[in-house]
């Protein structure tokens, strides 16, 4: 088995599981819900068939199971209950532990047994109810009468005259439609179940309805790998066999008419296979355009109603994300080229506009709609709620914001944290919120908006709030802060000693909270993304959290400088004031400058960079932008740099969160959004370098790690 169907099917597999936990979460709320429970019947019914033809037999034994018990309440002989909904829950949480083994090694260890015994002994119960109000034994009968067609193969598909058996195909063709049995043989494949399912798929969305012989499930397990019978309703022979022409698993199809359309000979027979249709007379033009206007109308349709999306995997999108900025380098090299011969061509800027064009369509791709972490987060709330007897309410509207894919990753666990407080700190039990005037059940909302290039998630729940009172008690018994500190804070700024780390107000370890981790992640991690997390609450009614994203880390707004002739970009995130150098002291022999009756060393640049150039190796390219100084220049430089100007030049003082120090350059140049590409192999990691920027005339400028840059005091 290729680890392209493994990685196809856990993928795949990974979206039925969310879907089937949102799903459960529906049912539990309202057990009415025929919608609901139509849609979790379908998707265990589509794990099991998918799993069995991959050949994990634990995995689909489990959603078997899983599926005989559904049927069971979807007939109403179960009702729902919370020891149902447990029991189903603790199915999907086997399921995706064996997912998550399946896709690390290929196989899994996970031993379902017990879940599966449980699902089963509750099913049979239904089961024998239901037996027992039947006195003709039609269930059993149909039961086994289904058992011999599957088994029997295509063997018994023709009568004693050698046409196709009766077959009720249940289907409903529209005014202008035909019922049409295609004969299908599938290409050479080791995994007739999934190749099966995958034509099935292609196929539905072609035709108006469909039903196979033998069923979808038998031809789940593998029974159409010698060929099977697929009905479909369509206005003619011809179009059922382009559309099957057009699916990569089909490798002939006998077509038959069952049912002919309006105006179609009854008696009409078409053949689609792997080979091309044979290429018409060219000495007749009609009947050549004839055959290109179909082809081109056949291909046309069956791509766009196949196919409308691809996977791809992350490290592909990676490298081709660094290829595009290779290919927008060389670009801009060769227009400066070009420009000094003295050439001028139009050809050129078309590349401009394509290249630009494939850059801005690369970093889409990155983009991922918020619901890729979101999605996960109902059954979440769900489970800590009912674990501490409480009743919330979990809506999320926003799903389809997107964000660069590393940022949706790095703020997954933030959202957790947060959702978790929620519930544990925020929301109240029942019982005191009715004492207080509210709803019994609690409201959590999670909405995401996009504006320009940040996205602003909030997480708002109506529960008791933070009293900012009990925050400066607990910080002054754990010893975060003193009593004179926590008296000169006010409400707001008390509140944020929640982000402390090692801060709590729970007395109580639990599963939830109590261990002074988590919210302190939450704004370490939003800060690393670049983003600000703020907190609003009232005590009584509720609390508000508000996380502001950049929609991309490649893109960043930078302030070039000069530096002994050189160009280099500071981050502007990590800038707090840019001034002249005219406020700069010597204390103790060494430089600095005074805000606020702070204190900030000033870090030359012109002097670490010169002290890089000394060192030489790699670093000393990317630091100095390329250039390499001559021995005598360097000395002249560093005697410069001895005798310098404390008043020249200009300051940039950065943040204080960042690094509280000053950088000294000669002179500030511009502002400029930019794709900042990081640093690889043997440069990975050089101190005082986070990267390098293209900009619009070609040069490759490096981009200043303000961390790491020079000597730290």
């Amino acid at each position: 088995m290729s680890d392209a169907h493994i990685q196809a099917f856990v993928r795949e597999s990974e979206e039925g599981i969310t879907e089937l936990n949102n799903s459960l979460l529906a049912l539990e709320s309202d057990p009415d819900d025929a919608a609901a429970m139509d849609a979790i019947f379908r998707t265990a019914h589509t794990l099991k068939g998918n799993a069995a033809a991959m050949g994990f037999s634990k995995f689909s034994g489990l959603a078997h199971a899983m599926e005989d018990l559904l049927d069971e309440v979807r007939d109403g002989d179960i009702d729902v209950s919370a020891d149902l909904m447990d029991l189903l829950f603790e199915c999907v949480d086997h399921l995706d532990a064996m997912l998550g083994d399946i896709d690390e090694t290929g196989d899994t260890n996970v031993d379902p047994s017990d879940t599966e015994e449980a699902l089963r002994t509750l099913a049979e119960d239904g089961v024998g109810a239901l037996d027992s109000d039947s006195d003709d034994g039609t269930a059993e009968i149909d039961s086994e009468a289904k058992l011999d067609k599957t088994d029997s193969g295509l063997g018994e598909l023709e009568g004693e005259d050698g046409g196709p058996v009766d077959f009720d195909h249940g289907l409903g063709p529209a005014d202008d439609e035909g019922v049409y049995r295609a004969a299908v043989t599938l290409a050479e494949t080791d995994m007739p179940g999934v190749d099966a399912i995958f034509l099935l798929r292609a196929v539905e969305g072609s035709f108006g309805d469909l039903a196979t012989d033998p069923d979808r499930e038998s031809l789940e397990d593998g029974a159409g790998a010698d060929g099977f019978d697929l009905y479909l309703t369509a206005p003619g022979a011809d179009e059922v066999a382009a559309g099957l022409e057009a699916v990569g698993q089909v490798d002939s199809a006998d077509i038959a008419v069952v049912e002919p359309a309006p105006g179609e000979d009854g008696g009409t027979d078409a053949e689609s296979g792997a080979e091309p249709p044979a290429e018409p007379d060219v000495e007749d033009p009609t009947a050549a355009e004839e055959s290109d206007d179909g082809g081109a109308d056949r291909s046309s349709s069956s791509s766009s109603d196949t196919i409308s999306s691809v996977r791809v995997d992350v490290d592909q999108l990676d490298d081709l994300y660094g290829l595009v900025e290779q290919l927008v380098t060389s670009r801009i090299k060769l227009r400066r080229e070009m420009e000094e011969s003295g050439i001028d061509s139009g050809n050129l800027d078309e590349l401009d506009k394509i290249s630009s064009n494939l850059q801005n369509t690369v970093m889409d791709m990155r983009l991922i709609p918020l619901s890729a972490v979101v999605d996960t987060f109902p059954r979440l709330v769900r489970d800590i709620a009912r674990d501490q007897d409480k009743e919330v309410n979990f809506d999320i509207d926003g799903r389809d914001i997107e964000l660069d894919r590393t940022i949706l990753t790095e703020i997954r666990d933030p959202l957790v944290h947060i959702l978790r407080n929620a519930v544990d700190h925020g929301i109240e039990d029942p019982a005191e919120r009715e004492a207080a005037g509210k709803e019994s059940t609690g409201t959590i909302e999670l909405r995401a908006d996009r504006e320009r290039d940040h996205v602003t998630i909030v997480v708002e729940d109506d529960g008791g709030g933070i009293d900012a009172d009990a925050l400066r008690e607990k910080a002054v018994e754990k010893g975060v802060k003193t009593p004179a500190e926590v008296e000169a804070m006010d409400d707001d700024e008390a509140r944020e000693l929640v982000f402390h780390p090692g801060f709590s107000t729970n007395d109580e370890v639990t599963d939830v909270s109590g261990r002074g981790v988590g919210m302190d992640v939450v704004k370490t991690t939003v800060k690393e993304l670049d983003g600000a997390v703020s907190l609003t609450s009232t005590p009584g009614e509720g609390t508000r959290f508000e996380i502001r994203l950049p929609v991309t880390v490649a893109i960043v707004r930078v302030m070039f400088i000069e530096v002994d002739g050189v160009e280099y970009g500071v981050p502007i995130k990590n800038i707090a004031e840019v001034s002249r150098a005219t406020g700069v002291d010597v204390a103790h022999g060494d430089e600095v400058v005074r805000h606020d009756d702070d204190i900030y060393p000033v870090v030359r640049l012109g002097e670490v960079f010169a002290d890089v150039r000394a060192g030489g190796g790699a670093a000393s390219a990317v630091a100095d932008g390329g250039s390499d100084l001559p021995e005598g220049e360097l000395a002249g430089a560093d005697a410069a740099a001895d005798g310098a100007d404390h008043t020249d030049g200009m300051l940039l003082r950065i943040r204080e969160d960042k690094r509280p120090v000053a950088l000294h350059c000669d002179e500030v140049l511009h502002q400029e959004e930019v794709v900042v590409k990081p640093l690889e192999g043997i440069l990975s990691g050089t101190p005082g370098l986070s990267g390098t920027a293209v900009l619009g005339d070609g040069d490759v400028v490096s981009i200043l790690d303000v961390e790491t840059l020079g000597d730290r005091r």
